[in-house]
């Protein structure tokens, strides 16, 4: 189960959609946090270390991306019709040593973080609902979280 605020649930993950973007929030959560340490050390030697291992969560990012696509067929067909359309040169968006630079790309993963989060939520309460509108509504915003993500 993630958490987008410490201590606030955000679902149990049950289908295996689900548990793969679990797996997406955890490689998220290391990625941002390995480049919190590359950011702030004054090693060198640490800092190749880190950037070995935050590669390596990086690659596990894009496999289990590849995944999710395989078996959320709302995902691909999300992913298929806005692959492209960004196209963002984040070289001067890294460092964290100045106090006016925010870090952009470890932004972006905490926004995706949230939308993973939401859609595992969203999911689980509708498995729960007998409501037809609230499945429709439900349904709406997780497709639009997929698009996001």
């Amino acid at each position: 189960m993630s958490y987008t605020t410490e201590g606030q649930p955000q679902g149990m993950p049950t289908k295996i959609t689900n548990f793969i973007r679990e797996s997406l929030i955890s490689e998220i959560v290391a990625i941002n946090q390995y480049n919190y340490h590359i950011n702030n050390t004054p090693c060198p030697q640490l800092v190749k270390l880190w950037m070995h291992i935050r590669d390596e969560e990086m690659r596990h990012f894009s496999m289990f991306s590849e995944l999710l696509r395989k078996y959320d067929p709302t995902q691909l067909k999300l992913y298929e019709e806005t692959k492209g359309h960004v196209n963002i040169d984040f070289t001067n968006c890294y460092s964290l040593k100045s106090v006016n630079k925010v870090n952009i790309p470890g932004a972006i993963r905490s926004d995706m973080k949230g939308e993973l989060e939401a859609i595992i939520l969203y999911e689980d309460i509708m498995k729960h609902g007998k409501y037809r509108d609230v499945y429709e509504v439900y349904t709406e915003i997780i497709n639009e979280e997929k698009r996001t993500f």
